[in-house]
């Protein structure tokens, strides 16, 4: 049976993520700070899953959680880095410790928990690591800026540790979807701060979650993330959904000035 050790599995995304892979057979093991009391620990013929407590910002909690996931399992087939929030607000007027927040869960979550697994990775000589990232990566949003860069960061640390831990047999990707019907949505913090200023504000970010909420189901990116994990090559990047493969394609045809205007128009 392969194993998937899974962070942020306890909703959105992660939870559909965790089901389909259990449904598929596979050990998953689903790290979340929460108890996951809407869906405790299930085992069936087909798979299993079992929640560890873990907090992403973190080291000691990151390391213990990997530790436990150890003493049930004798190898870890695949991560997938998903744990995650986000903010928005004007750049100017967007406290630092929200920032650094940000950051640290989004980013330095991912760095955490790729740390806590890779010496076993290592050890066994095979394995992959998946990162949830976004479309924002790629198309910055505006006011919504530091979540669009903790996830442009998670792109650029993908590539460049791929060449790192080529030679061990560990295969790396990240994913990035686009708009997804999750609690997401809600559980943005919003920073009202300076709207006076940015009068675009408030509309930008209306227009992000109504979109948000018209997403495509996470099951949707469930599906993906499994492609990706049972591909003998992936790719390094994939992106959710046709139309924001569309998106991504001719950010890379266009000049970026142009790219850029037409987000503002969207947004504006």
């Amino acid at each position: 049976m392969q194993t998937l050790v899974i962070s942020g599995g306890s909703s959105g995304i992660g939870k559909a993520t965790a089901s389909l892979f259990a449904e598929r057979g596979w050990r998953v093991f689903e790290l979340s700070r929460s108890g996951a009391p809407d869906r405790a620990d299930s085992h069936s013929d087909k798979g299993s899953i079992t929640h560890i407590k873990c907090d992403v910002t973190s080291e000691e909690s990151c390391r213990a959680a990997v530790e436990e996931v150890l003493k049930q399992a004798d190898t870890v087939d695949v991560v997938i880095s998903n744990a995650g929030f986000g903010i928005s607000g004007p750049v100017e007027f967007t406290a630092i410790a929200d920032a650094q927040r940000q950051m640290d869960v989004n980013f330095m979550g991912a760095v955490r928990l790729t740390q806590a697994v890779l010496p076993q990775l290592r050890k066994q000589g095979f394995g992959c690591i998946i990162y949830t990232s976004s479309v924002a990566a790629v198309l910055a949003v505006p006011y919504q800026s530091f979540y669009s860069a903790s996830k442009a960061a998670i792109n650029a640390m993908a590539l460049a540790l791929q060449n790192e831990v080529r030679e061990f047999g560990i295969r790396v990707s990240v994913m990035m979807p686009g708009d997804v019907s999750t609690g997401f949505t809600d559980a943005r913090c919003k920073s009202t701060e300076g709207e006076e200023v940015y009068s675009g504000a408030n509309k930008a970010v209306t227009t992000m979650e109504r979109d948000e909420r018209a997403g495509m189901a996470p099951e949707q990116m469930a599906r993906l993330f499994l492609h990706i994990a049972t591909c003998r090559s992936p790719k390094p990047q994939y992106v959710g959904g046709f139309s924001y493969q569309l998106f991504c394609f001719l950010d890379r045809l266009l000049p970026k000035r142009l790219v850029n205007w037409i987000e503002y128009k969207v947004y504006s």
